[in-house]
């Protein structure tokens, strides 16, 4: 079994997945496209409808993306590593008073750590 939280891994991937939530309220395209690997076997899926398949596709909605209703509050969030090369991340979050949640699976590549799956919807009733 791999160990779990290996301190400084936990490290990098939480400072990683700040830099997320950062360029996400300021609707950083760039640099959700560099967190997000660069393939065709990435997924993001959000929402209603919104399934995006590839790199190519997620870094297209991202660039289209207005710059408007980005910002919103972080409530309880869950890091998990597994060994030094994979880790889960899981956050709940409020936006225009929608209570939501999402989660990433990251990897390790040789450029550093990469979202390979993403996921997030709301929890509202």
């Amino acid at each position: 079994m791999h160990e779990v939280n290996i301190p400084e891994v936990l490290a990098e991937v939480t400072e990683v997945f700040e830099r997320y939530e950062t360029a996400l309220q300021a609707n950083d395209a760039d640099t959700l496209d560099e967190l997000f690997w660069n393939s065709p076997h990435t997924v993001r899926y959000a929402f209603t409808r919104e399934h995006y398949y590839g790199h190519a596709a997620i870094s297209a909605f991202r660039q289209s993306r207005p710059s408007v209703g980005t910002a919103r509050a972080v409530g309880k969030t869950v890091i998990t590593t597994f060994g030094r090369d994979y880790a889960t991340t899981c956050r709940e979050f409020e936006r225009d008073g929608h209570h939501g949640r999402q989660s990433q699976s990251l990897v390790r590549m040789p450029e550093g750590w990469r979202i390979v799956a993403a996921h997030v919807s709301y929890m509202d009733d």
